[in-house]
């Protein structure tokens, strides 16, 4: 096969502890999955309807690396969130068979531009502007299942900027479970080997300035640094 061009490179995400790497397929993301965020943003939660966006795989950024400040916004906002990454996929996967397709877990941002969120949701458009932006998914390295486990729902997910906590929760507070999310994402897509879930933010969501520097951890499993610039 010849290409018109040279293709890019796959974008991927270091496994800890190995030479590895994880192929991102696609990123998806569910949003209002912990009732205090949701009610931050105004937002009621359906469990009968969850409700999915996704970010470009290339949207990536690894290795505790800076973070350029997005162009075309104001309100630039951090929400901290669990990673898992897929080592195979499929259609209507039962709950009961879900963590089977879980191949590691990890720790992101969804880096959001608050403020074209906005006023797409005022306006009903779509919400790609504000989440699918280059640069908008800082991630942790990736730990295998097979060397820690499944996190427990007592696991603390926190987020400090420049020394401050600005979000804490427990895992135990997601209003979709991990195996929830996968069958509920299945419904909707064939899901691959490959594909990374960001699984949701507790409430603290707040703005993010030049020279910010932020620390994440999900407990037990894996850490996140960075800088905006």
């Amino acid at each position: 096969m010849t290409y018109a061009f040279s293709p890019h490179a796959i974008p991927s995400i270091p496994v800890a502890g190995s030479d590895l790497r994880f192929p991102v397929h696609r990123i998806h993301c569910i949003g209002r999955n912990y009732a205090d965020h949701a009610a931050e943003m105004g937002a009621s939660v359906d469990r009968a309807q969850p409700m999915f966006f996704m970010k470009p795989a290339d949207a990536i950024v690894i290795d505790d690396g800076d973070v350029p400040y997005p162009s075309m916004t104001q309100e630039l906002h951090h929400e901290v969130e669990m990673t898992v990454a897929l080592a195979r996929g499929g259609r209507d996967i039962p709950v009961a068979h879900a963590l089977e397709h879980v191949y590691a877990y990890g720790i992101g941002l969804d880096l959001t531009r608050r403020d074209l969120q906005s006023i797409a949701k005022k306006r009903g458009h779509p919400w790609d502007t504000a989440k699918g932006f280059d640069h908008s998914a800082p991630v942790s390295a990736l730990r295998r299942v097979g060397d820690i486990g499944h996190p427990p729902g007592s696991a603390r997910l926190t987020l400090d900027v420049n020394g401050e906590r600005r979000q804490a929760t427990e895992l135990s507070q997601m209003i979709f479970s991990v195996a929830e999310i996968i069958h509920e994402l299945s419904k909707f897509y064939e899901l691959e080997s490959g594909d990374l879930i960001f699984t949701g933010t507790p409430a603290g969501v707040a703005l993010l300035q030049h020279g910010d520097r932020f620390h994440a951890e999900l407990e037990g499993v894996a850490t996140l640094s960075g800088r905006i610039l």
